[in-house]
């Protein structure tokens, strides 16, 4: 454990990203062609769906890492309230705008498949009412950062919201467990065979699903990066107006 905390050192973050970052972000770029090319054009219609089917190849990535982006933050927040780490704060400031943007990927993939399955672009259903939930803490979280000052009592603020949030987080989820009365589908992928999608879908989501995270994980390396960097900046800056 105690080499895991070598990295809240900025100066080794900054020098193991470096490293890392190329080598994820090429294999993200990699499996994001190899799963979409896959997935939609070497896939046939489904005989309910049709090719509308096919939005899950960019539905399902997204809203999983709507979720769990979240999730990260949440971990991150957490290990700056008990350990005051800045690179775990910076971290989970640096995934938010990243899973805002997963999360609106989401929506609106969900309403273009939702219009001509259910006849309406937008339904009140638990799970799409607590995913926009959800992207209203994301936004209330990047703007609460902007809004202080002082990044230490911004980090302070930010993970109170995203101790909050996470239970909205929790519930786009396993909304569909909790209200059965919902219009949303269950769950694509499950431990139990016969419930998820059929392997010629199955296995290019997976491809999918995999891309999406490697993008993810080097998007938060990237504006991590940026992050630690511009705090380093107004540190000068602050420091030069001092003198």
């Amino acid at each position: 454990m105690a080499s895991i905390w070598e990295y809240a050192n900025p100066r080794k973050f900054l020098e193991t990203s470096d490293r890392v970052l190329p080598w994820l972000a090429a294999l993200a770029g990699v499996a994001l062609v190899v799963g979409l090319v896959w997935g939609f054009f070497f896939t046939p219609d489904d005989y309910r769906q049709g090719s509308t089917v096919k939005i899950i190849y960019l539905h399902v990535p997204s809203a999983l890492i709507a979720i769990n982006g979240w999730l990260m933050m949440l971990v991150a927040s957490l290990i700056w309230l008990i350990r005051r780490h800045h690179v775990s704060a910076l971290a989970a400031r640096a995934a938010a705008p990243i899973g805002a943007t997963m999360t609106v990927i989401a929506l609106l993939t969900g309403a273009i498949w939702g219009q001509p399955m259910w006849g309406t672009w937008w339904a009140w259903d638990p799970r799409l009412t607590s995913f926009l939930i959800l992207f209203l803490f994301y936004l209330g979280y990047i703007a609460l950062w902007a809004a202080v000052e002082d990044d230490d009592t911004a980090a302070d603020l930010t993970s109170i919201l995203c101790l909050v949030g996470s239970v909205f987080a929790v519930l786009s989820r396993y909304a569909v467990n909790f209200w059965n009365q919902g219009l949303h589908q269950g769950a694509s992928l499950s431990m139990d065979k016969a419930d998820n999608v059929a392997n010629v879908f199955y296995l290019p989501l997976l491809v999918c699903m995999a891309a999406f995270v490697l993008l993810f994980l080097a998007l938060v390396l990237l504006r991590t990066q940026t992050e630690i960097r511009a705090r380093r900046m107004r540190a000068l800056l602050a420091r030069e107006r001092m003198s």
